[in-house]
C-alpha cells in the first residue's frame, strides 16, 4: 500500500546521463527538500541536522545506493530532480523492484524522458501527428565515419545546406539533446551555419536546424494529471489530463537567445501573462491548448516546459523546443530569496506561491512501477 503521508527524498543528478555529460541540480533539489520541510512534508535528508545553507545536506545521489538509502531510512516518495535515462536505476535496478508498489516517484517516465529529450525524434513524431504549429526545420546526421573520413560528414552537412535557401536565414542550430542554451546560435548565413553545425556535430551525432521565429518570445508549463494529494494539501484543483499553467512571455534576449537561467535570473527577461492579456489575445489560449496536446501525446508524468515563439510581431506561436527537466529550483534557502523559476512565474501568476507549487507537484507522483511500465504511441 502507498503511504497517503508522504515521507519525501529528493534526488539531485550523480549519474552522467548519456550523451549529455555535466552532473547537477543539487541546488535546485535542496530548494525543494527544505521548501517542503518548512511547509510540513516529512523530508529525509541524508544528514540529521541539515543546513540550509548547504546544497550537499539535502539531497540523495540518484545512483542505486544512494536510491537504497532513502528508501532505507522510510522514503515513501522519491523526488527524481535528475535527468533519467533508459538505464537509469529507476527503471532498471532489480534491487529496487521490490519496491515497485510501495514508492511513489516525482519524475518523467525513464523510457519517456531518454526518448523525447532528442529533439529531433519529437519533431519529427509533432509534424507527423499535424495539426501543431511548428517552424520549418532541418536535420543534419552525423553519419558516424568522422573520424575516419571526416569529408563524408562536411558531404552531408553540404547536401542539407542546398536545401535552404538564402531567403530562409535565418537559421537556428542546436544540438538535439542539451540543457539550456548551450550550442543555440542564430546563424544568418550558409558560411555562419555550417562553421556552428560542424563544431556541434563534435558533441551531438545530429543537429536541429529551425526557421528563426522573429515574435515574442514565451514558455507555458504543462502539468501532468492529478494523482492523489499528498497529506495537507489543499486539493481543490484536480486535473484528468495534462493542462497548462499560464505563459510565461520572454524578453532581453541575447543575440537573439533568451540566456540560459543559470547565468541570468529569470525574473530580470521574464514574466507571466496576465489574465487580462490571455482573454485579449487568443494565441496564447490557442498555443495553450496546443501544448496541453503535446502534454497528452508524450504521456509526459511530471511538469513538462514547452517554448513558444511568434511567427512575427501579432502573429500566431509556434512551439519550438521541449524540455523534459525544467528547472525547478526556488526561494527560501538562505541567500536565494531571488531565486525563481519560469514554472515559478507561471504558477506564482495563479496565486501559487513556491511551497504550493511544490505540493502540487508532489501530489502529482506515480508509482514506481507505473513509471517502469511507460508506454506510448509515439514508442511503436
Amino acid at each position: 500500500m502507498l503511504s497517503t503521508k508522504p515521507v519525501v527524498a529528493v534526488l539531485y543528478q550523480a549519474l552522467a546521463p548519456p550523451m549529455y555529460g555535466g552532473l547537477g541540480y543539487r541546488d535546485s533539489g535542496s530548494d525543494v527538500a527544505y521548501t517542503l520541510k518548512n511547509a510540513g512534508i516529512s523530508v529525509l535528508t541524508p544528514v540529521d541536522s541539515p543546513d540550509p545553507a548547504n546544497q550537499d545536506h539535502w539531497c540523495f545521489p540518484d545512483t542505486e545506493s544512494g536510491i537504497l538509502e532513502a528508501l532505507q531510512k522510510g522514503a515513501t516518495h522519491l523526488w527524481a530532480n535528475t535527468v533519467l535515462f533508459a538505464d537509469h536505476p529507476i527503471q532498471a535496478s532489480a534491487k529496487l523492484t521490490p519496491f515497485k508498489t510501495r514508492v511513489r516517484v516525482v519524475g518523467q517516465p525513464p523510457l519517456c524522458a531518454d526518448r523525447f529529450d532528442d529533439k529531433s525524434f519529437v519533431n519529427d513524431e509533432l509534424r507527423r501527428y499535424g495539426g501543431l504549429k511548428l517552424p520549418r526545420s532541418w536535420t543534419v546526421h552525423d553519419p558516424q565515419s568522422k573520424k575516419d573520413d571526416p569529408a563524408t560528414v562536411q558531404q552531408t552537412l553540404d547536401n542539407v545546406l542546398a536545401t535552404i535557401k538564402e531567403s530562409d536565414y535565418p537559421i537556428v542550430a542546436k544540438p538535439v539533446r542539451g540543457r539550456g542554451s548551450h550550442g543555440v546560435k542564430i546563424c544568418r548565413n550558409s558560411t555562419e551555419l555550417k562553421e556552428h553545425v560542424t563544431q556541434l556535430l563534435d558533441e551531438s551525432p545530429c543537429v536541429l536546424l529551425e526557421e528563426y521565429l522573429t515574435g515574442e518570445e514565451g514558455t507555458i508549463t504543462i502539468m501532468p494529471p492529478s494523482q492523489q494529494p499528498a497529506s495537507g494539501i489543499e486539493w481543490s484543483d484536480r486535473h484528468a489530463s495534462h493542462w497548462a499553467l499560464p505563459p510565461v512571455t520572454r524578453f532581453n534576449h541575447v543575440d537573439g537567445i533568451a540566456p540560459y537561467s543559470g547565468k541570468v535570473a529569470v525574473t530580470v527577461n521574464s514574466r507571466a501573462v496576465s489574465a487580462a492579456e490571455i482573454e485579449a489575445d487568443s494565441a496564447y489560449s490557442e498555443i495553450m491548448r496546443d501544448c496541453e496536446t503535446v502534454g497528452s501525446l508524450l504521456q509526459t508524468a511530471a511538469p513538462l516546459r514547452i517554448d513558444i515563439r511568434r511567427f512575427g510581431p501579432n502573429s500566431n506561436f509556434a512551439l519550438f523546443d521541449i524540455n523534459m527537466k525544467p528547472n525547478i529550483t526556488g526561494p527560501g534557502r538562505p541567500g536565494r530569496d531571488d531565486q525563481t523559476s519560469l514554472m515559478g512565474l507561471a504558477a506564482g501568476s495563479m496565486g501559487w506561491d513556491y511551497p504550493k507549487f511544490l505540493q502540487y507537484v508532489l501530489g502529482s507522483a506515480q508509482s514506481l512501477g507505473q513509471l517502469r511500465n511507460f508506454t506510448s504511441p509515439l514508442l511503436g
